[in-house]
């Protein structure tokens, strides 16, 4: 199983971090990519597009302020799209969160808290979960651990 994680720039790529790394913990293929849905709107619409083809099961998209990247992969594909609002910019992330959450109705994009990343890939291996034994089980584990540390 891939996962995308998509970023609106590079300079946003600590803060996705721990989607990369709890994603490849649970043993899932991570494909990290800078798109800006502004900058690169066509190559942006096309990966979501032909996402399902690619074998790819959900798309992570990590954006600040105007934050339209998750609302147009979602527009493009109909995978599960999670939302990470990005923190910067003069409001601090609360834009980012309100661009990412504010989806029409028919277009869902799953949003999780600003620099949310590690519970955005959560997510994602919860979803998988519901028809995986395997991840249910490490789930389960993880939680336990977070529980205990």
């Amino acid at each position: 199983m891939k996962v995308a994680i998509l970023m609106g720039s590079s300079s946003d790529t600590a803060k996705m971090a721990p989607a990369r790394e709890t994603l490849e913990r649970f043993g899932l293929a991570v494909d990290e990519r800078v798109l800006s849905a502004h900058r690169n709107p066509a190559a942006v619409a096309e990966l979501a597009a032909g996402a399902r083809d690619a074998g790819y099961v959900a798309l992570i998209c990590g954006a600040g302020m105007a934050a339209h990247l998750a609302g147009v992969c979602a527009a493009h594909t109909t995978l599960p799209v999670v939302g990470v609002p990005l923190s910067g910019g003069a409001l601090n992330g609360v834009d980012a969160l309100y661009a990412t959450v504010q989806m029409p109705k028919g277009i869902p994009v799953a949003t999780v808290a600003i620099d949310g990343a590690l519970n955005a890939a959560l997510l994602v291996v919860q979803m998988l979960a519901i028809s995986d034994a395997g991840l249910a089980a490490a789930l389960t584990e993880d939680r336990r651990q977070r529980a205990e540390g």
